[in-house]
Order: C-alpha cells, then structure tokens, then sequence
C-alpha cells in the first residue's frame, strides 16, 4: 500500500467535485452549509472550508459571507460533463459502450486500487461484499454491486477517473441493472457473481497488481458476453 497519504483537503475537495457533478448543480445554485458537507464526507469542518478555498481560488466557487457558497464557473468540469451527456441521451443498446468504457476505467482502477488502496478503502470495499451476500432483495444487490465497484474506483485514488465515474453512477447504475437482470435469472449464478466480486478483492487487498486488472476485465467481459448471448435465445 501507498505510504504517503494525499492531504485530507485535497480528497474533500475531489469529492465536492463529484458531489457537483452527480448533483448536475449549475453556475448559481448553492451548496449545502459547511456543516452539512462535512457530515456528507465524513470529515472536520477545517477541512471543508479549506477545500472550498481552493475551489474559489480557481474560480469555480464564490463565497459570499453570511449567504453561502455558489457555483461561479464550470469550466474545468465541462469535460466530464459533455461526456455525462452523450452517454445519458444514448440509445439503450448503448449499454454495450457502456460496458466497453467502464472495462477500460475499472480495469486500470483495480490495478492502482492494488497499490494505493489504505485500509479504509479496504474495508469500505469489504462492507460492500458483506452487503451483497446479506442483500434480501433486487435494489439491495444492485446497490451493493454498484457501491463495490464505485469503492475501487476511489481507492485507485486517480482524481479524474473518480470524476469521471462519479459523473456516470446514475447510467453505471442502470446498466449494472440490466446485466444483474440477464445474469440472475438463473438462481445459481448469485453465488458465482459475489464469488469473482470476491476475488477482486483479494487480488487488491493483497496488492496484486495484475491478477486484479485480470480479474476485473474477465467480470466485466464475461457479464457483457453473457448479455449478448441472451439476446440471441
């Protein structure tokens, strides 16, 4: 695992970046009070307003005392978002460029999850698998299957790919949903699925670099086959 530890504000700052993106907040809205995004991240208040310094420094953000922080600019996120757009407006059989792009982001994730995962990462991406053996139902599943892969996407701790999947999760989300639907109609492929989500995860965990990106393209590749074939019944 990585010895140096990326300076909190610096983490507080790429998950405000996200919480803007998955929000599709626009030049003008305002944030939520310090308090409140210090609760939403798990961190101190400091910690927060230092971030939000930074922003405003690069003219994304503007603080106006005693009314609250807005959105001045959206420059720098434009990017993602174009790319947020065209995949949101795509067609349904899209969901196989989809899976093309989240094998290409997710594979090189697992890798660097491999090396630069700290141990919360660890157990944050353990408490997914935890939650997708309990899951009682269709939602609990998916959601735990879309918040492990979203766990090893930020423990690779590679600021634009967290970007970039955060500004996705809603469309990851439902092509998770679709894939789970073909491949868990048959009852005895759950056991199956949580065991490679599994072996992900100690590849990772045991700082695997290549048995994790192996691991990782084989999922994604075997859940898109499997799709085609279905359609093809």
């Amino acid at each position: 695992m990585t010895g140096s530890k990326k300076k909190l504000y610096k983490v507080i700052a790429e998950q405000i970046e996200q919480y803007i993106l998955t929000k599709n907040l626009q030049i003008g809205d305002r944030l939520p009070p310090e308090r409140e995004l210090a609760n939403l991240f798990n961190s101190s208040r400091t910690s927060v307003r230092e971030a939000l310094r930074k922003f405003e420094i690069k003219g994304v953000l503007e603080i106006k005392q005693g009314s609250g922080t807005y959105i001045k600019s959206l420059d720098q996120l434009i990017p993602a978002r174009n790319v947020t757009s065209t995949i949101h407006h795509a067609d349904h059989t899209n969901i196989y460029e989809m899976l093309d792009l989240r094998r290409i982001l997710e594979v090189e994730c697992a890798a660097m999850a491999s090396s630069r995962a700290t141990s919360v990462d660890l157990a944050r991406i353990r408490a997914t698998l935890l939650m997708m053996e309990e899951a009682d139902s269709d939602e609990a599943g998916l959601q735990s299957d879309l918040n492990f892969h979203l766990s090893i996407v930020e423990a690779s701790h590679h600021t634009v790919f967290i970007q970039l999947i955060a500004s996705l999760t809603e469309h990851m989300k439902e092509t998770i949903r679709v894939t789970r639907t073909n491949r868990l109609a048959d009852p005895s492929r759950i056991q199956g699925t949580i065991n490679e989500h599994k072996e992900i995860y100690v590849a990772i965990a045991t700082g695997e670099s290549e048995k994790a990106k192996m691991l990782m393209e084989e999922h994604i590749t075997r859940v898109r086959k499997e799709l085609t074939e279905s359609m093809l019944v």
